[in-house]
């Protein structure tokens, strides 16, 4: 509690908050949190359900991970916020939890989801990958106003499976597959052995891995993978690398500014056309593949100039294949914490009692006191 607090320690924000008239009690009457928690960016919800069990977001905030010490302060942020807690968690998170953590080495800090039920009073935490959440919302219509890159040669399909490819600070990749009830795949693609064609692409990899070593797609496809591209290609054009973060290297490019900026961006589209195209090849995807992201959506123009087109369509006899797959670019936004409402929605609906399911403890505008 508080008043135990050793002295010294310097309070929070939210414990600085002074406490007003103790407010009314809130029931959740089934509500509960989504968060989607990324490298970059943590994305929160407060959901209700409703009678035709959708997930309607109550509440929405979209929390920088570098500005907070770890994600239970960023949960507690949250809660303060909206005047109530839930006690039901689910967490779309990039990686896989591996003996109750989350493995990833692009989250800004750990993810124990034990420490989180018993410091926020949860009765449940649930996890998925980050990904995941975002195919499920993609099964949801998610896509339906995606910018189209590739139109697909052939009539279109509704039920044929679909690859959600996530570049970021990390690299993601998630299946959606078709079917009554219609499912998920997580996939670790992004940690895969990525290739490189003779030429440039071999110089690239050459300056940024001794040989014979394991160079991931996630290594180059993502935005710190765009910045070691340029640094290599700065060292191989004997040049100072003057550009210091990926939004740089993308903008320098866009303007037209820096040309190697612009041969980064565009080696960049050549592997992620590749990288795209053998897993629509893997798993069938004729349902088309999903390029998400803030990155990607806002370079959608310079993707469709690019070589990554052509290179996607470059798999030799299975061009005919390819041609079918469309290709679409949306804006993360909010549909990973949807995804993940819609998952748990559709997993835990009946699971539990209604008595249960919409317990709720009472946020005042101060702390959240655990246990």
């Amino acid at each position: 509690m508080v008043a135990n607090r050793a002295p010294d320690r310097v309070p929070s924000a939210i414990e600085r908050t002074p406490v007003r008239q103790r407010m009314p009690a809130k029931r959740c009457d089934g509500h509960f949190l989504a968060a989607d928690i990324g490298g970059t960016h943590a994305r929160l919800a407060l959901v209700a359900r409703t009678a035709v069990q959708s997930p309607t977001l109550a509440a929405y905030r979209v929390y920088p991970c570098a500005d907070h010490p770890h994600l239970e302060d960023i949960l507690r942020s949250f809660c303060a916020e909206v005047g109530m807690q839930p006690r039901e968690l689910v967490l779309a998170c990039a990686g896989y939890v591996h003996a109750g953590s989350v493995i990833n080495k692009n989250l800004a800090w750990p993810v124990l989801p034990h420490v989180l039920k018993e410091r926020l009073q949860l009765d449940h935490v649930w996890v998925l990958n980050d990904l995941q959440a975002l195919a499920y919302a993609i099964g949801q219509g998610a896509a339906n106003d995606a910018v189209v890159l590739k139109a697909s040669a052939a009539q279109a399909t509704q039920s044929a499976p679909v690859v959600v490819v996530g570049p970021g600070t990390g690299l993601g990749a998630a299946v959606w597959l078709p079917g009554k009830p219609p499912r998920v795949i997580a996939t670790e693609a992004g940690h895969t052995q990525l290739s490189a064609r003779i030429g440039r692409e071999q110089q690239v990899l050459a300056q940024l891995a001794p040989p014979d070593t394991h160079v991931s797609h996630e290594m180059l496809l993502s935005g710190p993978g765009l910045h070691r591209i340029y640094t290599a290609l700065c060292a191989i054009h004997d040049r100072y690398p003057s550009l210091h973060e990926p939004q740089a290297v993308s903008a320098a490019a866009m303007a037209g500014r820096d040309a190697i900026a612009h041969e980064a961006l565009t080696l960049l589209c050549g592997w992620l056309g590749s990288f795209a195209a053998d897993l629509a090849m893997l798993y069938g995807a004729t349902g088309g593949i999903c390029l998400a992201g803030g990155f990607l959506f806002q370079i959608a123009d310079f993707l469709r100039s690019s070589s990554l087109l052509d290179r996607f369509l470059d798999k030799g006899v299975m061009r005919p294949f390819l041609q079918n797959v469309p290709i679409r670019v949306m804006d993360h936004g909010h549909h990973g914490v949807l995804g993940a409402a819609g998952w748990h929605i559709d997993t835990h609906n009946d699971a539990r009692a209604e008595e249960v399911r919409n317990r709720c403890i009472e946020v005042n505008d101060a702390v959240l006191h655990p246990g």
